[in-house]
This record gives C-alpha cells, structure tokens and sequence, in this order.
C-alpha cells in the first residue's frame, strides 16, 4: 500500500486540519486508513470556543506537565544527536480545589497543528489552543490509590487530542500519563520556548521504498515503546518526577494508544512485563505480533468498521489476532473514521469544519464510545469489576460491532 489519503475530497482535506500532521507527514501512514473529516452543527460555546465534554466518575480532575529526559537513550530523529525526551500530560483524581482549567496546548503547537494543512487563516490558532478543558491545575490529589494508564497518540498527532479520554479516565479514578514522542509531533512546546516538529515524519515521507518507510515505522513503534517504560520508570521508580507518585499503584498499569501509539502499545507489552494490559485504538501493528504473543495479558482492539473488520484492508490485525493469547476483543465502530477515538471529530464539530460522508458518525457519539469502552476495559482489567458491555453487542451501542474471527 502507497502512503497517501485515498480518495480525499477538498472537505475531507478541511476537516483534516486538526489531524496534527505537518506538511511533511500529512499522509496516511502504510496499512492505516486516511484520516477522517470531522462533522458540523454542534453547537459552541457562547464565545465561540470549543468545549470538551464534562468527566464522568465520582473524582474532581487535576492535571500536571513534566518535561523527562532519558540521559541513556540517544533520540534518533534529533539532528544533534541529543537524548530522548518527553512531554508529558499527568490527569489524575483530585480533590475540590486548585486552580483554574488548563490549557488544552499552546498556541504555538495549535499553529504548527494548523500549518500543516494550510489552514492557520482560517482557524485562529487560539482558538483551538484555547478549547475549554475540565482538568484544573495544582488541584489537590484524591486520597488512594490508583492505576495507572499510559496513552500514546497517533503519528503526527499531539498528545493534546487524547485529552477527552484521559480527563474522563481521571475522573473515574485512573492516573493518566498522555505522551508527547520528540519529533514525531506537528509540534511540541518544550520548557525555554523550545519548539520540536515532526523530523521522523520527515524521514518517512523521504523513505526510498515502502520496505524503508516500514522499518522507520518499526523503529516508531519500539522507540515509542522504549518512551513508555521510560515513563513508567519516573512515575512510579524511587526518584519520582511526579510529586503525587504515591497515588500510583505500581501493580495495575495498562498502556493504549492511538493509530501508530496503539501499535506502540503492543509493542510496549512485548518489552515490558511491568505492562498488565493494552489497547490498540485503530492502529495497524507496525512491530508485529510473534508467535509467542502477549502471554495471558488482555488486549483490546477497537477500529474503524471500514478498515479494521475482519477480512479488511489491514492485514495485521487479521494476521496477529490469533497471537493474542489472553482476553481479547475485536471491536469496531460503524460510521467512524481513523480519529473517531480522539477529540478531533467534536472538535470539528465546533468549530464548523465539514463532514465526511463516509464518516458520518457525530463527535459526542465518538467521545462516549471511545469513554465507555476503553474504561470497561480497564475498570474489567485493572479493578476486576465485571463489565456487561464487553459481553457482547447493546442496544444503546449499535454502531459497534464485535467481531470473533
């Protein structure tokens, strides 16, 4: 498969802007689908800006921003050789209290997001920097102790559009770690005005061949991997970078991501036993699954019904299903496109982007699917709470589909 979207139309390109993808990556990655256009007529809030749904779940939410550096791994998109570091997004359980909401990004990373489409005269960059959230800052803790979900985001794509799903995980009781990879974003603030944009995207679109952009892609997905042990490590080790480290229950950790983060998300399951659970969320596997498998560890696959069925496009889903040894589901999302699972769909709704026809499916419908299913996973996973809505298809669900190949 060509790297490229199939069968874009203008509105499609519009819609795509809040996709996060530079210029130079602004393609479809191998064995994905092309990313979907987000729907109107919702309505916005009263000064125009677009809002996040409410958290669901008894906890206040608080939210931190850590800046982490691997001093033993060398980054292998930096042009200087330097070492790996991250951004990263802490939402967790808190008490009433703190400060005021947080930023859902910068400015400047909502330009660069904007850029990449051509798009910044026609979405004010602060407008979507400026999208309302419901985590406050230097909120006080929650009393306990919880699990921890790490979350990696598409390629190309900032943490930020994981921000729905981690503040509504939050507040039903999880510590969320959202994770910025240096240069594979359309850009990421680091501290001292630092600015870094999506150099292995770059790479990919200058790859020779397709065997060249699947070894880069490989690369994506194990590095990231290498991230989120990195991660796990400064959360939970004894030298925390996290001030409320304690909340953290070191024994309950799942890992999901989106598009390449959910194939990092297996991948950080093949590298780390420390890892209990994962979710791929429309992701093809780019390291794929051997013949061993994950060992007893669930997984859960949640996808696009158009790319991800059984028998579909991607072949790696079909191929690696059968080496996920333990509890395992096979979801997919009638009327979805690639970002249903992300805050882009609602996102485009608010601020009037037009639709997809062959992603039709509304953005709060998005949100509340990709909510639910995810936390039924985890709270099953994790908490050991039984979960109906995994049995099988519900009349309040028709648009997913459970598949058993």
């Amino acid at each position: 498969m060509t790297i490229g979207f199939r069968g874009r139309t203008a509105a499609v390109a519009l819609a795509a802007a809040l996709l996060a993808a530079p210029a130079t990556a602004a393609h479809a990655l191998p064995g994905t689908p092309p990313p979907a256009a987000v729907a109107t007529a919702a309505t916005t809030t009263p000064a125009g800006i677009p809002e996040l749904p409410r958290p669901t779940g008894p906890y206040a939410v608080g939210t931190e921003i850590l800046h982490l550096t691997d001093h033993d791994r060398t980054d292998p998109w930096a042009p200087d050789g330097g070492p790996r570091e991250l951004m990263v997004s802490v939402h967790h359980p808190a008490r009433p209290g703190g400060n005021g909401p947080a930023p859902y990004m910068t400015t400047e990373e909502a330009r660069l997001m904007l850029a990449g489409r051509g798009l910044e005269d026609v979405v004010p960059a602060t407008t979507v920097s400026s999208t309302r959230t419901h985590a406050r800052t230097h909120a006080p803790a929650a009393r306990g102790r919880f699990p921890l979900v790490l979350l990696s985001p598409g390629f190309g794509t900032p943490r930020a559009t994981l921000t729905s799903l981690a503040e509504d995980l939050a507040g039903r009781g999880y510590v969320v770690a959202t994770v910025d990879h240096a240069y594979e974003t359309s850009g990421t603030s680091f501290p001292g005005g630092r600015v870094l944009t999506c150099a292995a995207c770059r790479l990919l679109e200058d790859a020779p061949d397709q065997e060249a952009q699947r070894k880069l892609l490989t690369a994506v997905s194990t590095g990231r991997a290498a991230d989120l042990s990195f991660v796990l490590d400064r959360l939970t080790g004894r030298h925390s970078a996290w001030r409320h480290s304690r909340m953290i229950d070191a024994s309950r950790v799942a890992v999901a991501g989106h598009s390449i983060g959910g194939s990092a998300a297996a991948s950080a399951l093949l590298a780390d036993r420390r890892f209990d659970a994962g979710i791929n969320m429309d992701g093809s596997f780019q390291e794929r699954i051997p013949a061993a498998g994950l060992g007893d560890r669930p997984f859960m696959l949640l996808g696009t019904d158009s790319f991800h069925r059984p028998g579909g496009q991607d072949v790696s889903w079909n191929e690696d299903w059968p080496r996920l040894g333990g509890w395992k589901r096979w979801l997919t999302v009638e009327e979805s496109g690639h970002f249903t699972f992300t805050d882009v769909p609602l996102l485009g709704e608010q601020l009037g982007l037009p639709v997809d026809p062959e992603a039709p499916l509304p953005g709060e419908r998005s949100i509340r699917i990709t909510r639910d299913y995810v936390a039924a996973f985890l709270d099953l996973h994790l908490k050991g709470r039984p979960q109906p809505l995994l049995d099988g298809p519900t009349s309040a669900n028709p648009e997913v589909v459970f598949h058993h190949p």
